[in-house]
C-alpha cells in the first residue's frame, strides 16, 4: 500500500483507498511562496508530487478541490486555474475515466482553458471546471441518481465560497443544472424557467461559424459552397449543422458515436447536403476525409500524434474543448503541416458568454453578447481569430502558442473592483480546514 501509484488507479479503486483512508474531501494548492504544490492529507502528498513535476497539463492551478459522493461512490470535483479576472467560470462534465491521472489531467486542462477562452472573450472571470467521475456500477441516466448528485454538486459550490463558479458541460443537461442551483448560488446556465439562460449550445455553435468565418476570409474565401467535417452531432454539433446549412455551403460530412443521435439528426435535416455515419468509439478514421473545414464537436485530444498526419481539411474550427492531447507538439504539428488551426478557446466562447452576466438580467438580442458574433469588436471572435492567425503568419509561431501567449497576458490582468479576491478565497478555505467538514 506504501509504494502504490495513486495516479494509475481507476476512480473506483481510488474510492476503495480514499475510504479506506477516511478521506471523505481533500485539495491540491499551489503555494506561490514556496511554488509548491500543497496537499491536504498526507496520504494524498504522492499525488501533488504528481502535479508538481509534471510539464504538459499542471500550470500553477490555485486549488483543486474534490468531494465523494456520500451515497453513489463519485468523484465531484472543482479545478481551479487561474482567478486573477474574477472568480473561475467554467462547466462541469460528468464523464468516465480509466485511471486517476486521466481525470486529473482533463480537469487541469479544462481549467487552463477556461482562464484562456474567458481572457481573449473579455469577460472578468477567471478560469475553472468541474468534473464528475462517473462510477460505472451506477447508472448515469437514472434521474433519481442524477439528481442526488448534482444537488451534491451544487453543496460542493457553496462550500467553496464561491472561488468557482460552475456551467453546463459534456454529460451535463438543464435538468442537471436546475439540480445545482436548488443548493447554491454559485451557478450559471439555470433553467429559462428558474431565470437563467439555459442550454448554451446554441449559442457556442454559432461562435463556430464565426470563427469558421473569419478562417476562410483569411485564406481569401467564405463559407459557400465548401465542404464541412462535422465530429459529433449532439447537442452543438446539430444547432452548427443548421447555420452551417444556412451559410449555403456545399457538403456536410458528419459522424457520432452513438446510432440513436445519429438517427434523431437524420430526421432533423433530411438534407441531400448531409452524409452521415455511425463511428466506433476509436476510430477516427473519418476525420481523414477530403473538406474544407474539420469540425471537432465531441470530446478532446483528438488532435494528436496520430490523427493529424491523416488530416486532408485546410481549417480546423470546432467546439469541442481540449482538441489537442499534447497542446505543443500536436499544436506544432499542424502548423508544421500548413493546416489553419482555430484554438478551441477562442472560438467555443459563446457558451459561457452567453451564461456569464445573468445575474445582471436580460434584454433581448443582448448588445453584449451580439457584439461577440460581430465582425468589428477588437474582443469578437471574428477580430481575435484573424488576431491570431495574422500574428501567427507574421512571425511564423503556431496559432495554438499565439492564442495562449495573448491569453495569459490578459489573464493576469487583476478583476477592476475585486482584485484577485479568488485567490483570498482559497487560503482562506485552506485555513479554515475545508477538508474537514
Amino acid at each position: 500500500m506504501k509504494d502504490m501509484n495513486l495516479t494509475n488507479l481507476s476512480p473506483k479503486q481510488f474510492i476503495e483507498y480514499l475510504k479506506k483512508e477516511n478521506i471523505k474531501r481533500f485539495y491540491f494548492v499551489y503555494d506561490e511562496d514556496t511554488k509548491s504544490v500543497k496537499a491536504s492529507h498526507k496520504q494524498l502528498e504522492p499525488i501533488a508530487e504528481f502535479l508538481q513535476q509534471d510539464q504538459r497539463d499542471f500550470c500553477k492551478h490555485e486549488g483543486i478541490f474534490v468531494q465523494l459522493s456520500s451515497k453513489y461512490d463519485t468523484l465531484l470535483g472543482a479545478f481551479v486555474h487561474r482567478t486573477n479576472r474574477g472568480q473561475a467560470a467554467g462547466g462541469v462534465r460528468y464523464w468516465s475515466y480509466d485511471t486517476i491521472e486521466d481525470y486529473l489531467r482533463d480537469g487541469l486542462r479544462l481549467g487552463m482553458g477556461m482562464t484562456h477562452k474567458n481572457a481573449l472573450a473579455g469577460l472578468w472571470w477567471g478560469g475553472g471546471k468541474g468534473v464528475m467521475a462517473q462510477n460505472p456500477d451506477v447508472y448515469k441516466l437514472d434521474p433519481g441518481i442524477r439528481e442526488f448528485l448534482y444537488k451534491e454538486y451544487g453543496d460542493l459550490m457553496t462550500s467553496l465560497n464561491g472561488c468557482y463558479v460552475t456551467a453546463e458541460d459534456v454529460g451535463t443537461n438543464v435538468k442537471d443544472m436546475a439540480n445545482i442551483f436548488s443548493n447554491t448560488r454559485f451557478t450559471t446556465c439555470i433553467p429559462h424557467e428558474k431565470g437563467g439562460s439555459g442550454n448554451p449550445s446554441v449559442p457556442t455553435a454559432r461562435g463556430v461559424v464565426a470563427g469558421m468565418e473569419a478562417a476562410m476570409e483569411f485564406l481569401g474565401g467564405t463559407l459557400g459552397g465548401k465542404t464541412i467535417a462535422v465530429q459529433g452531432m449532439g447537442n452543438v454539433g446539430s444547432p452548427l449543422v443548421k447555420f452551417l446549412l444556412e451559410k449555403n455551403v456545399g457538403k456536410i460530412i458528419a459522424w457520432d458515436i452513438y446510432p440513436d443521435v445519429v438517427e434523431k439528426f437524420k430526421d432533423q435535416f433530411p438534407s441531400d447536403k448531409i452524409e452521415t455515419h455511425v463511428a466506433k468509439r476509436d476510430d477516427h478514421s473519418l476525420m481523414s476525409v477530403e473538406c474544407d473545414i474539420l469540425s471537432p464537436n465531441a470530446t478532446g485530444a483528438t488532435l494528436n500524434k496520430n490523427t493529424i498526419p491523416e488530416i486532408k481539411a485546410k481549417v480546423i474550427c470546432g467546439a469541442a474543448n481540449n482538441q489537442l492531447e499534447d497542446p505543443m507538439k500536436d499544436d506544432l504539428l499542424i502548423h508544421e503541416r500548413g493546416i489553419l488551426y482555430v484554438p478551441d478557446f477562442l472560438t467555443n466562447r459563446m457558451g459561457i458568454v452567453n451564461c456569464a452576466d445573468e445575474s445582471a438580467g436580460f434584454v433581448s438580442n443582448d448588445p453584449l453578447i451580439e457584439r461577440h458574433l460581430s465582425k468589428d469588436w477588437e474582443y469578437s471572435i471574428h477580430q481575435m481569430t484573424l488576431n491570431v492567425l495574422n500574428e501567427s503568419k507574421s512571425i511564423g509561431k503556431p496559432t495554438g502558442a499565439m492564442a495562449v501567449e495573448m491569453a495569459e497576458k490578459l489573464s493576469l490582468e487583476n478583476h477592476p473592483i475585486f482584485g484577485h479576491r479568488g485567490k483570498m478565497i482559497i487560503a482562506s478555505l485552506v485555513k479554515e480546514g475545508w477538508e474537514k467538514k
